[in-house]
C-alpha cells in the first residue's frame, strides 16, 4: 500500500502533517508548494490500494482531482478547514472539516489525536494568527507566557518561509522544512536547536524592516489597502504584514497586495479580528480567489481588475 500526503506549505499544513505522522508514523510520499499553491491534488494518481492523506487545501479547490482518486478506488482523509463546498459522499472518503473561524487545519488534527501533539498545533494557530485558539491550547497544557511566546514565534517564521509567488521565493521547500521539524517532537526544543529556525527569523526580521517604511494605498476605520513591490522580500513578507496589521488594529479590515513579475497582483486580506467574516466571499468574487472567513486571498488579481477589488473590499468591509 503506498501512502501519499499532501499538505499546505504553510505553519499550518506542515504542523498538521507533522501531528499526524509524529501519532501514526508512514513511509509516504509528500507533495507540496507555496502556500498558494493549493490545487495540490492535481499532481497526485492513485488507486485502489493507496491511502491519500490531504492537509490544508481548499476541498472545493480540489473537487475534480479529488473525485478522480475516489473513482479510481484511492481511500482519502481530508482534514480542512477552508471553503468546502459541498463534501462528497463516498465510503473511500472521511473528511474533517470545519470552516469555524477560530480553528486551523492543525487544530482539527489536534482534535483528531486528542491532543496527543498538542504544542505543534499551537504553534501552527499561531501561524494562521488564531492566537486567542493558540492562547486557550497553551492553557490546556499550562504552558507559562515564555513558552507561548516562543511558540508563537516558531508560528509565524513557519507561516513566512510558505509566501512566495514560487519555490526560489523561499528560505526552504516546504518538503525540506518538514524534513527540518521531523525529528523534533516538542517544538521547544526545535526553536534551542534548529539552525533552520534561526535562518528563517533572521530572513523574517530583514523583510519586516524593509516593510515597515510602505504606507498604505488608503485607510480609514473600517479598511486599509497597502501596495507591495515585485520582489522576493515582499512576497515572503506578505501574509506577515497583513497578519500584523491586523493585530495592531482589530477593528479594520486589511489587504495587501503584491506586484509579480507579470505586473498583476497576490492578494492576501484579513477581516477584522473582532468580526472574523467576509475574507473569502470577497475574494471568491474573483477567479483564482478563495481562503477562509477570516482570511483570505486571491492568487492572481490582474492588474486590471485592481481597481473593481479595491471597490468590493472598501464595500464588503467599510461603514454600512
Amino acid at each position: 500500500m503506498r501512502h501519499i500526503d499532501v499538505f499546505n506549505g504553510d505553519a499550518d499544513g506542515l504542523c498538521a502533517l507533522h501531528q499526524l505522522r509524529l501519532a501514526q508514523p508512514v513511509q509516504s510520499e509528500l507533495v507540496t508548494g507555496v502556500k498558494r499553491d493549493i490545487k495540490l491534488l492535481d499532481r497526485v494518481a492513485a488507486g485502489p490500494h493507496d491511502r491519500v492523506t490531504v492537509l490544508d487545501i481548499s476541498l472545493d479547490s480540489n473537487r475534480s482531482a479529488l473525485m478522480r482518486l475516489l473513482d479510481a478506488g484511492a481511500r482519502v482523509e481530508y482534514f480542512d478547514h477552508h471553503h468546502a463546498g459541498d463534501v462528497p459522499q463516498s465510503a473511500n472518503l472521511v473528511a474533517h472539516i470545519d470552516l469555524a473561524a477560530d480553528v486551523c487545519t492543525s487544530i482539527l488534527v489536534d482534535r483528531h489525536l486528542k491532543g496527543q501533539h498538542r504544542l505543534w498545533a499551537i504553534t501552527a494557530a499561531f501561524g494562521d494568527n488564531l492566537a486567542a485558539s493558540a492562547r486557550a491550547l497553551a492553557a490546556s497544557e499550562g504552558l507559562g507566557d515564555v513558552q507561548i511566546e516562543e511558540l508563537a514565534r516558531l508560528g509565524t517564521c513557519l507561516n513566512y518561509n510558505g509566501y512566495g509567488d514560487n519555490l526560489e521565493d523561499l528560505y526552504f521547500h516546504p518538503q525540506q522544512l518538514y524534513f527540518e521539524i521531523k525529528p523534533y517532537t516538542n517544538p521547544l526544543v526545535f526553536i534551542t536547536e534548529s539552525s533552520a529556525f534561526r535562518k528563517l527569523e533572521a530572513g523574517l526580521l530583514a523583510d519586516t524592516a524593509l516593510a515597515d517604511s510602505l504606507r498604505s494605498v488608503f485607510d480609514d476605520a473600517h479598511c486599509a489597502a497597502y501596495v507591495l513591490p515585485d520582489a522576493p522580500w515582499a512576497r515572503r513578507v506578505s501574509g506577515v504584514l497583513a497578519n500584523r496589521l491586523a493585530n495592531e488594529h482589530v477593528t479594520r479590515a486589511h489587504a495587501v497586495l503584491t506586484m509579480n513579475q507579470y505586473g498583476d497582483f497576490t492578494v492576501s486580506v484579513r477581516a477584522p479580528l473582532v468580526n472574523p467574516q467576509g475574507a473569502d466571499v470577497l475574494c471568491l468574487k474573483f477567479a483564482t480567489g478563495g481562503g477562509r472567513r477570516g482570511a483570505a486571498g486571491i492568487n492572481r488579481l490582474p492588474a486590471s481588475e485592481l481597481a473593481i477589488f479595491l471597490a468590493d473590499f472598501r464595500a464588503q468591509f467599510g461603514q454600512r
